[in-house]
């Protein structure tokens, strides 16, 4: 199920790729990669984009589901576990443009060199999985991984509600905790914690639906559609 190219900052993606050289664009949680291959499809270049997951079966399974080969769709796969630092470490955020040259995403074992380098960086559907502090360290390490150049941006959607905290969901008979950020504590933790203040804009939507079949209290749930755009 595509839900890159529904974000409101799809159209601002899009022509950062045709405007910017080599505009690296990174696609966290890929699943099957069916946002990257529309991405793709609708402009963005191939050779630019990467994609991870945990699951390195995904690759084979995306193939299998696009009907395409490593040679008809040159997306680079890479399989990790971003909380680990040896895939994905915590580092500052990048002011200034790195000292280390750009990578060739093909040959990368890890995302390390991809620090300071990355353009666009997606992140649908994965941010509520982790409890607060998993968050944090995940929202840490992709702030490193931003191009400092004006323009550069991170765009995603998970769940989320109109008040931060951790709550409590009954689903399939079993009480599942889950921490939600708010708008106003999403757009505060890249614009001040993050980043230094001032230095990102971040535009946020929360729009509430109806809950999933699993759910056993399902009248409300809302998703958290979000963009980070360094300025």
């Amino acid at each position: 199920r595509l839900k890159l190219a529904r974000l409101p900052g799809y159209e601002k993606l899009l022509e950062l790729g045709k405007s910017r050289k080599n505009p690296i664009f990174l696609d966290i949680g890929c699943c099957f990669g069916n946002d990257v291959r529309k991405l793709v499809a609708d402009g963005y270049p191939m050779e630019s984009c990467m994609a991870t997951d945990l699951h390195p079966e995904f690759l084979k399974l995306g193939h299998k589901l696009f009907n395409t080969t490593p040679e008809t769709y040159r997306v680079p796969f890479l399989a990790g576990d971003s909380l680990n630092p040896e895939f994905l470490a915590v580092t500052h955020p990048f002011y200034t443009k790195p000292y280390t040259t750009v990578p060739k995403l093909s040959s990368l074992t890890s995302l390390n060199p991809l620090h300071g380098h990355v353009s666009a960086i997606s992140v649908c559907s994965v941010f509520h999985v982790f409890d607060e502090a998993g968050q944090l360290q995940l929202a840490r390490a992709i702030a490193g991984l931003l191009s400092p150049e004006t323009g550069s941006m991170l765009i995603g959607v998970h769940s989320g509600r109109p008040e931060k905290g951790t709550f409590i969901t009954r689903a399939g008979g079993k009480d599942v905790s889950t921490f939600y950020h708010s708008p106003e504590s999403w757009t505060a933790l890249w614009d001040g914690e993050l980043f230094v203040k001032g230095t990102v804009k971040v535009e946020t939507k929360l729009i509430e639906t109806g809950g999933w079949d699993f759910q056993e209290n399902t009248d409300r749930y809302w998703f958290l559609y979000w963009c980070v755009t360094r300025v």
